[in-house]
């Protein structure tokens, strides 16, 4: 399809009501269950999230889209995560269409051209060896944890295809209709249930050279947002997910305080001063840890605003920020977790949820322990572990 032919079929698509995200989060609340059962979360609540504006905070406004400021879509998947962590891991690929500007431009158009609500998910590892051939590349394989992929419009696999100057740690990512690839539901883990994050299988599948893009390759478009580092806000919108969860652990640890006679007999936990204590130096961790991220990301979007060039100072300092929150998140978790008491053991407790969906996030591969070691390596000038920056 042709570029003016896909604008002019955009221009007639018929826009959905909108809603607040107020009022999605308030159903996420109330079916966070239904998600755990379900090892995903259904197209009906993907649908409503992108009526509230999720899955076009990434598209290009020339699109129809967006292109929000990253702070301000990074604030909207933390409150997200208040109500559920898998709903927020899901919805934060809604930042994922970042990845999306690096294909043809002609190739963009295609993808919008019914909207610009899209949702992209993949699995690009382990990277899959791609025959060449005229035009593009034969596919085969599977890949691991593809979050999201039941409820996406696009699917996207990484692809090894011996082209010069792909770098490790950026594979070539090729784009398929759900049509075309093969969800292997084996998604069974303790935390994090809900994202559906299974595998992905392709079988003997076409994909032209124009459908594939390298992940953090140039940019197609010329908008602010397509600037922003993509890796580094790759990382930042999985590790807000544990801003939000903290924040729902404190509400539960505060509502546990006056409300509820011990077992034994005991003074209520508000007039505990140890309780107090702890409940205070939890939230000064979280909002420290807050802090640094947000600032951090509102410099460097300022940055962009001014016509800045991304140094590399402040790639790591987006990296290590993400990595704190996702860190600072658990461990704040854990302290209302410790408040929690005997309480805390039952399945059904509300903090149950939140310390497996939090230890999850630290456990991703952009948030783990080496991104120290890359930022320490900026800081005294040395060259930092590849695919750092």
């Amino acid at each position: 399809m042709s570029l003016a032919a896909a604008i002019k079929t955009m221009d007639y698509a018929v826009e959905p009501e909108a809603l607040t995200l107020d009022d999605v989060i308030a159903e996420i609340a109330q079916r966070r269950e239904e998600f755990e059962r379900l090892s995903h979360v259904p197209r009906d609540v993907i649908e409503k999230l992108k009526r509230a504006g999720i899955y076009r905070a990434a598209t290009p406004k020339r699109f129809g889209g967006d292109a929000r400021a990253p702070g301000e879509f990074l604030e909207m998947i933390e409150r997200i995560a208040t109500a559920d962590g898998s709903a927020a891991w899901v919805a934060s690929f809604g930042s994922a269409n970042l990845y999306l500007a690096a294909l043809p431009v002609d190739t963009q158009a295609a993808i919008y051209a019914s909207g610009p609500d899209q949702v992209f998910a993949g699995g690009l590892f382990p990277v899959q060896n791609a025959a060449p051939e005229a035009g593009g590349y034969r596919v085969n394989g599977t890949w691991k944890f593809a979050s999201g992929c039941k409820g996406a419009d696009w699917l996207g696999v990484g692809i090894g295809t011996g082209k010069p100057g792909e770098a490790p740690g950026k594979p070539r990512t090729a784009v398929f209709r759900p049509a075309q690839v093969e969800i292997v539901e084996n998604w069974n883990v303790v935390g994090m249930q809900g994202t559906g994050s299974h595998d992905l299988r392709v079988t003997d599948q076409f994909v032209a050279d124009d459908w594939t893009f390298v992940r953090g390759g140039t940019p197609t478009i010329d908008e602010p947002l397509y600037r922003y580092p993509t890796i580094a806000y790759a990382a930042q919108v999985l590790a807000v997910v544990n801003l939000g969860l903290a924040r729902a652990a404190l509400d539960v640890a505060n509502n546990m305080a006056g409300g509820r006679k011990t077992t034994t007999g005991a003074p209520q936990l508000a007039d505990r001063a140890y309780y107090r204590i702890e409940l205070a130096k939890a939230e000064a961790q979280l909002r420290s840890a807050r802090a640094f991220f947000f600032d951090t990301t509102d410099s460097v979007w300022q940055s962009i605003l001014a016509g800045n060039e991304v140094t590399p100072d402040q790639v790591s300092l987006l990296r290590l920020s993400a990595t704190q929150i996702a860190r600072e998140g658990a461990e704040v978790v854990n302290r209302a977790y410790r408040l929690g008491g005997t309480m805390a053991i039952y399945r059904n407790h509300p903090l149950q949820r939140l310390v497996r969906d939090a230890m999850v996030v630290t456990q991703h591969a952009f948030l783990g322990e080496g991104n120290y070691d890359g930022a320490g390596a900026v800081f005294v000038g040395v060259q930092p572990i590849p695919g750092y920056l």
